[in-house]
Formats: C-alpha cells, structure tokens, sequence
C-alpha cells in the first residue's frame, strides 16, 4: 500500500515537473527589445527636455543682461539729459534762476530710475521662468524613470534566467532518471525557490515604486503647469 502510494505520488511529481517544463515562461512576453525601446524613448525624451532648458536659460540670461543695459542706458540718458539743460541754462545766462529748477523737474533719484526702467523690461522673462521650471520637474521625473525601467528590465531579465535555469535542471532529472542526481536536483530547486521568491517582491516593489513615480511626476508638471496659468 505504502509502495502504491509512493509510486502514485512519484508519477503526479514526474508529471507535475514535465507540466512545468513545457509552460511557457511568464517573463518571456517582457522582450528585451520592448524595455530598449522604453530605454532609447526616455533617453531621447530627456535630452530634447535638457536642450529645451539650456536655451530656455540662454534666454533668461539674455534678458536680463538687456535689461540691465537698458537700465544703465537710461540713467546714463537722464543725466545726459540734466547736463544738456544746466549748459543751455547757463548759455543763457540765467543758470542760477532755471538750474536747480531744472534739476528738480529730471527724474533723478534711483526709485524713479528704477521705476521707470522696470516698464522697459521684458515681461517674458518671468513666462520664461516659469517654462524653465516645468521643464525641469519634467526632466528630473523622466531621468529617474528611465531608471527605473532599466532597474525593472534587469530583474525581469534575472527571473527569466532563473526559470529556464530551474527548467534545464528539472529536464536534465527527469533524462537521467537516477535516484542520487533527482534528489539533489531537488534540493537545489527547493534552495534556489527562496532567493526566486525574494526577486519577485522585488521586482513586485519596483514595479510598485515606478507607478509612483509616474504619478508624483505627473502632479508635480501639471502643478508647475497651474503656477504658469494662475
């Protein structure tokens, strides 16, 4: 009874293993192919998001050095301005009458200066700004998604691996049919089930952190996005 059973529970297990064997491997459907293209597509995404940036601040930079040559350019003109008139008042010879009353009618104290000069500036600096900062969180969110997918893509690569590993050597037990080498064959699959597992959560965990990820970069730019329009 006890050899019946044996021999019962044997033969499910030979066939439970060839039904392994001839299953189709879950983490093949993820082709390295599909996490390249990820891959390429991100990376081509980020360096378009940089190179937008850099000339993003180029024009910033430009601006703002128009602007302050601007400024410059009318403080130097209101001065110019005040010493045209305090010479033709002299020219005139009245220089001590009209001269201070000259000099109180020219705008020249820096708050007015700056007042003035500050209706000249570019108000597509601050637009501009604005851009650049949602082309940052953008960047930064892609950067550290293409991480993520390339960390996703190594994993799911390890457990492809570890299966069609586990797979030759559960083939190579069954060809063989000897007692010492199934035994060790299963000692070294029940071994090796712990660290398989242990890939799993991770890449459970990954997979879990990338969502995430996604979100968090996604409310991040339509927030930046919301700063711009408000």
């Amino acid at each position: 009874m006890d050899n019946n059973c044996s021999s019962h529970q044997f033969g499910y297990l030979v066939l439970e293993l060839r039904a392994y064997i001839i299953r189709n491997n879950p983490f093949s459907n993820l082709k390295k192919q599909d996490f390249k293209r990820i891959n390429d597509e991100y990376s081509s995404i980020l360096q378009h998001l940089s190179s937008k940036r850099k000339k993003v601040a180029r024009k910033i930079k430009l601006i703002k050095n128009v602007n302050k040559a601007s400024g410059i350019c009318v403080t130097a003109a209101c001065t110019l301005v005040a010493v045209a008139a305090v010479v033709l008042a002299a020219h005139t010879l009245v220089a001590l009458v009209m001269g201070p009353a000259i000099l109180t009618i020219i705008p020249l104290k820096p708050s007015k200066i700056n007042k003035f000069t500050s209706r000249l500036r570019f108000l597509k600096c601050g637009f501009l700004s604005k851009i650049g900062a949602q082309l940052d969180v953008a960047a930064k969110g892609t950067y550290i998604l293409n991480r993520d997918f390339d960390t996703i893509s190594r994993l799911v690569d390890r457990l492809h691996d570890e299966i069609e590993h586990n797979k030759a050597m559960i083939q190579l037990c069954l060809d063989r049919k000897e007692d010492s080498i199934s035994l060790q064959v299963l000692k070294e699959l029940k071994k090796s089930n712990v660290g398989f597992r242990k890939q799993v959560e991770e890449l459970e965990e990954h997979v879990y952190l990338c969502l995430l990820t996604i979100n968090r970069a996604r409310a991040l730019v339509i927030k930046e996005i919301g700063k711009s329009c408000g």
